[in-house]
């Protein structure tokens, strides 16, 4: 999954905020090789380190998710990582929303 949305906005707000991979490595507690998958676009975070990463870069989660991430590979590929956190009714609401923007394609 080389290159996405998210790895390039990563690597965007890692610069605005003159922070490198270990320093945002050490700010979160996520391991130096998963920043690194992150940056590389190899791997997608889980919920969890999303949130951390967002902290820790003065944004929000949604902001480095934002709304280019429309790619159906990458958005299965954060269901994926994160569906064991997912409540059913989340899990639901995600189907709704996928199944509604396919309709209006």
């Amino acid at each position: 999954m080389p290159d996405n949305n998210i790895n390039n906005k990563i690597i965007e707000l890692l610069k605005q905020n003159n922070m490198t991979q270990k320093e945002l490595s050490e700010v979160t507690g996520i391991t130096k090789s998963a920043i690194s998958r992150y940056v590389k676009g190899d791997r997608l975070p889980r919920g969890v380190n999303l949130i951390k990463l967002a902290q820790a870069l003065k944004t929000t989660p949604e902001s480095i998710i934002d709304e280019e991430t429309n790619d159906i590979e990458t958005i299965k590929a954060l269901i994926a990582r994160n569906a064991g956190n997912l409540t059913d009714n989340e899990k639901m609401e995600i189907i709704t929303l996928l199944t509604e923007n396919k309709k209006e394609k």
